[in-house]
C-alpha cells in the first residue's frame, strides 16, 4: 500500500508554551498568565498558547494515517529545539517531507521511521524535533493500517518484544494547582503524583526549602485522609526544576541531606524528585546528578533521582545512563524527535539498569498521548505520564483508557 497525499492541519495543544528562563528569573504569575518579558528567543510573552499541527497520510486504500507535533512546554530551554509554531513549520513539513513519503510504498516502521528522523534539509540540519515527533507517529499508524493491527502490535513485532499484560502505572501532574488536583490523583488511583511545578524558589520551594519540605507532608496526610482503600500508595514524584541547586548552590552534600528530609516526610511512600538542578549544561548535568545518585545511595536514602534538564535526546539518555546520572530518566517524547528514538531509549534505559520514565510534556494532543500509551504498552517502562494539560481528569482518561483498549484488542489482533 503507498501513502497518496501529506495533509497538514494547525491546532492547538492541551497547555502552553512557557519561558522557563524568565519564570525562574522571577517572573510574576497573574491568573493564569505570568508577568514579565520573555527571555527565550521566540516567544512573544513568558506565557503563550501551545500549537500542534497534525499530519495526515491519505494511504491509497482511502485510510488516513495521523500523527500530531508538539513540542515541549518549556521550548527552547535546557538544549530544546525553539519555539514549534504552526504557522513556521506546516510550510517546511509541505516542502521538506511531504516529497520523502507521497508516492511511497509502506515499508516498515522502523524503515519509514528512520527516513524521516535522519532527513537533512538543504542546511544539512535535521528537523525540528516536533516535525520528527508527529510524522514518526503517522508512519507509526499508517504500518499498522497497512497490516490492520494495532500500532503498539507494530512495535512489538519488529522490536522482538511482549506487550504488556497490564496497564502501565500512570503520573499525573498538578500543574500549579498543588492542591485540588492531588485530591482528583488520589480518587481516581493514579499510581504516581502529583509532579508540583516547584518551579520557583521564593514562592514554591522556599528559601531553605522550607515551603516543599511542608508541601510533603501535606501531601502525605492527603492521601492517607481520601485514598479511595487502605492499600493504595503511590509514588511521590516531584519536579523541582534546578532550584535545590539554585537553594543550596549547588552544594551536592547539602542537597543529599535535603533530600534526606523530604523521604521522612514522605514515608511510607516511595518519593522520586525530577531535576534537583540544573548545571547549565549537558556534562555538567551528568557528573551531578553522578555525584548526588552516590550520596543518596551511600547514606541509603530510599528517593530516586530523576534526570530531566539536559537529557533530552536519545543520545543524551545513553549517556546519562551509562554515568548512572540519578536513578530514571525522563524520556520526553517530543524532545527525542521520532518515536523510534523513544522505543530504543525505554529499551537502553530497562537494559542497563536506569528507570525508564516516559514522560513528554503537558503540552502535548490527545493524538500523540494516545500514540505514546501504544509505545508503553509495548516496552513496559516504569511509568507513563497523564498527557496533554494540567487539568488530571482529561490527560489520565486518555491514557488510562487508550491502554485499556489495547488490552481488550490485543487477544483478537
Amino acid at each position: 500500500m503507498k501513502i497518496k497525499e501529506l495533509l497538514c492541519s494547525a491546532g492547538k495543544t492541551g497547555f502552553f508554551f512557557d519561558d522557563q528562563k524568565a519564570i525562574k528569573a522571577n517572573a510574576i504569575a497573574d491568573g493564569a498568565a505570568y508577568l514579565g518579558e520573555p527571555q527565550t528567543p521566540g516567544f512573544r510573552s513568558v506565557r503563550q498558547a501551545g500549537e500542534s499541527v497534525s499530519v495526515m497520510l491519505i494511504l491509497e486504500d482511502g485510510q488516513i494515517a495521523y500523527g500530531d507535533c508538539a513540542a515541549v512546554q518549556y521550548s527552547g530551554a535546557g538544549g530544546r529545539d525553539p519555539l514549534f509554531l504552526a504557522e513556521d513549520f506546516i510550510p517546511v513539513i509541505q516542502k521538506e517531507m511531504a516529497p520523502l513519503l507521497v508516492g511511497k510504498e509502506i515499508g516498515t516502521f522502523k524503515e519509514m521511521a528512520a527516513l524521516v528522523d535522519q532527513h537533512l534539509d538543504s542546511n544539512s540540519k535535521r528537523m525540528h524535533s516536533a516535525i520528527r515527533y508527529g510524522l514518526t507517529q503517522a508512519c507509526l499508524d499508517a504500518a499498522a493500517k497497512a497490516r490492520k493491527t494495532l500500532m503498539a502490535k507494530v512495535i512489538t513485532d519488529e522490536y522482538g518484544l511482549e506487550l504488556s499484560k497490564s496497564l502501565i502505572p500512570i503520573f499525573s501532574q498538578s500543574g500549579d494547582d498543588r492542591y485540588t488536583n492531588p485530591d482528583k490523583m488520589i480518587l481516581k488511583g493514579s499510581e504516581v503524583l502529583p509532579h508540583g511545578l516547584f518551579n520557583n524558589v521564593n514562592d514554591k520551594v522556599g528559601t531553605r526549602g522550607e515551603k516543599l519540605a511542608e508541601y510533603v507532608r501535606y501531601l502525605n496526610k492527603r492521601i492517607q485522609q481520601l485514598r479511595p482503600i487502605k492499600s493504595y500508595a503511590p509514588v511521590l514524584h516531584i519536579d523541582v526544576y534546578g532550584t535545590l541547586g539554585l537553594v543550596f548552590d549547588n552544594d551536592l552534600a547539602k542537597i543529599a541531606l535535603y533530600l534526606e528530609t523530604l523521604e521522612k516526610e514522605a514515608k511510607p511512600f516511595h518519593l522520586r524528585i525530577e531535576g534537583p538542578v540544573d548545571m547549565g549544561e549537558r556534562e555538567a548535568q551528568i557528573d551531578a546528578l553522578a555525584e548526588l545518585r552516590q550520596l543518596v545511595d551511600s547514606r541509603g536514602i530510599n528517593l530516586e533521582i530523576v534526570a530531566d534538564e539536559w537529557c533530552n535526546t536519545y543520545e543524551d539518555i545513553v549517556a546519562f545512563t551509562d554515568r548512572k546520572a540519578g536513578h530514571m530518566a525522563q524520556i520526553k517524547t517530543p524532545d527525542l524527535g521520532g518515536i523510534n528514538n523513544t522505543i530504543e531509549a525505554v529499551r537502553y534505559c530497562k537494559a542497563n539498569g536506569m528507570g525508564a520514565y516516559l514522560g513528554g510534556t503537558c503540552n502535548e494532543t490527545n493524538r500523540s498521548a494516545e500514540i505514546c500509551a501504544h509505545i508503553a504498552m509495548a516496552t513496559r517502562p516504569d511509568q507513563i505520564l497523564a498527557k496533554p494539560g494540567m487539568g488530571v481528569d482529561e490527560g489520565y482518561m486518555i491514557v488510562f483508557n487508550e491502554m485499556s483498549r489495547i488490552l481488550a484488542l490485543a487477544g483478537i489482533m
